[in-house]
């Protein structure tokens, strides 16, 4: 594991990470850190406490048990009324409560020791936290988790939003395949719902900042970074989009996940489907059995992680109470149904696992395509979509796109035996594997010593010095 001497290091940059709420916003954060660490860079990580679920909690521990280096600077937020943000979603409301208490950041990083040379935030803090920064006269960074692709949308969001979209088809950066009005997260096209608002105060603020980080690379989004190459093609005043990614899995989000190892260690290299929708995605009951049936269906082996409520501490209820004991019974004799948080990392680069059913939240995107392994996309809310049409697009994985949205008004449940079809039809393509095979040398090459990743890292702690 990467350390670094800081009594040894004269002319270590110092950077602070300012991550928002949720394991898709913190996860790339703390791997960023883990990179920055290993380029011998200072780290200060701002926490804001209680986090909203269990399992930040428990990441943020283990991330600075790892890197006892690292200085934790807690972020004590004032209290927000609910009722005013126009919104009840416990990750948004906490998006929220952060951007309100941004101000209260100056005396905290004016009083770091040494001072500053860099702040990297989350996009969703933009236009709170830019002008704390532009007084404390520091080198500001947006890091944005999801794809280039989703970004393309963001940084043209005040175009999108003063202008009628014709048909299905949004034009957004010219030399992009256009996005499906379909594909949009629908609470963009809510314009009071707290995530348009965001988005509205935070997308005209992009110049005012020194970059944009983004966890993708070359062989899976060429489009998009050509595209964001060329910057006064896409928006006037864009700061530079930088790829840094692959941001992989690290040692530290190790933790005891003996059952889904051992079970997989147990199968027969690539049969095994393993399904998870995330960290935040809560299925309806119904649909929740019907992807029970679906996996039986498939007649593959698999591995399935199931989530009831969207906060994790809420999620009190057992498998079977969730699922049904005896469909949970059923399944024992094909698979492993567990109902807990699992080092996703690790499982997909298990050499059992041939296929992944994902809700495409772009930290899954990525990992599958790390480790090579080709996705079922069936997304669920957000950015997912988008994401989906990055999985499609590249090779890596199929997209049933009459699968509704999670959560629709309208929205059918898709039935067992169509899961069950589509999951044989992804496990059982070889274009896919060979398609995932050669993503996965790609994030490699980008990784190494002299790949882009590594190049864009040395790039920017040049900068920083």
């Amino acid at each position: 594991m990467s350390t670094c001497n800081e009594l040894s290091q004269p002319h270590q940059p110092h950077v602070a990470l300012l991550p928002s709420a949720g394991m898709g916003h913190l996860t790339p954060f703390l791997r960023l850190a883990t990179k920055l660490i290993h380029h011998h860079c200072r780290v200060t990580l701002i926490t804001t406490h209680p986090t909203v679920s269990l399992t930040e909690s428990q990441f943020i521990t283990r991330f600075l048990s790892a890197f006892p280096q690292v200085t934790q600077l807690q972020f004590h937020l004032l209290p927000l009324d609910p009722s005013t943000a126009n919104s009840n979603d416990p990750f948004w409301l906490r998006f929220e409560a952060i951007r309100r208490s941004a101000h209260l950041l100056s005396p905290l990083l004016s009083s770091l020791s040494p001072p500053l040379h860099a702040l990297i935030y989350d996009v969703s803090l933009t236009s709170s936290v830019i002008p704390v920064i532009e007084s404390l006269h520091i080198s500001n960074y947006i890091l944005y988790p999801s794809s280039a692709r989703m970004f393309s949308l963001f940084s043209h969001f005040p175009n999108f939003a003063s202008k009628a979209i014709v048909g299905d088809v949004l034009e957004v950066i010219p030399g992009l395949k256009p996005i499906p009005r379909s594909s949009i997260p629908p609470l963009l096209l809510i314009p009071d719902s707290l995530f348009a608002k965001i988005i509205k105060e935070d997308s005209p603020k992009l110049p005012k900042s020194n970059g944009v980080l983004i966890n993708t690379f070359e062989g899976l989004e060429s489009e998009a970074l050509e595209a964001f190459s060329n910057r006064k093609s896409v928006i006037e005043g864009l700061p530079p989009v930088l790829a840094v990614g692959p941001l992989v899995p690290c040692e530290f989000e190790k933790g005891e996940w003996d059952e889904p190892l051992k079970w997989l260690n147990e199968q027969e290299d690539g049969s095994v489907v393993y399904v998870s929708f995330g960290s935040r995605t809560a299925m309806s009951r119904d649909q929740l059995r019907e992807v029970g049936h679906g996996l039986l269906k498939s007649e593959c082996r698999f591995l399935w992680v199931v989530k009831d409520k969207q906060v994790d501490k809420e999620d009190k209820e057992g498998l079977d109470e969730v699922v049904g004991h005896k469909l949970i019974e059923k399944m024992k004799e094909k698979g492993l149904v567990v109902k807990k948080w699992v080092d996703q990392g690790e499982l997909l680069g298990h050499k059992a696992v041939g296929g992944f059913v994902s809700h495409c939240g772009w930290n899954s995107v990525t990992e599958a395509a790390w480790h090579g392994v080709p996705i079922l996309a069936w997304p669920q809310g957000g950015d997912q979509k988008i994401n989906a049409e990055v999985v499609e697009m590249s090779g890596v994985g199929l997209w049933e796109k009459s699968w509704g949205w999670s959560g629709d008004d309208d929205q059918m449940v898709v039935k067992g035996e169509e899961i069950g079809k589509r999951i044989r039809e992804m496990m059982g393509k070889e274009f896919l594997r060979v398609q995932a095979a050669h993503i996965r040398e790609e994030a490699r090459k980008a990784f190494v010593v002299g790949g882009n990743c590594e190049r864009m890292f040395k790039q920017l702690v040049e900068e920083w010095k």
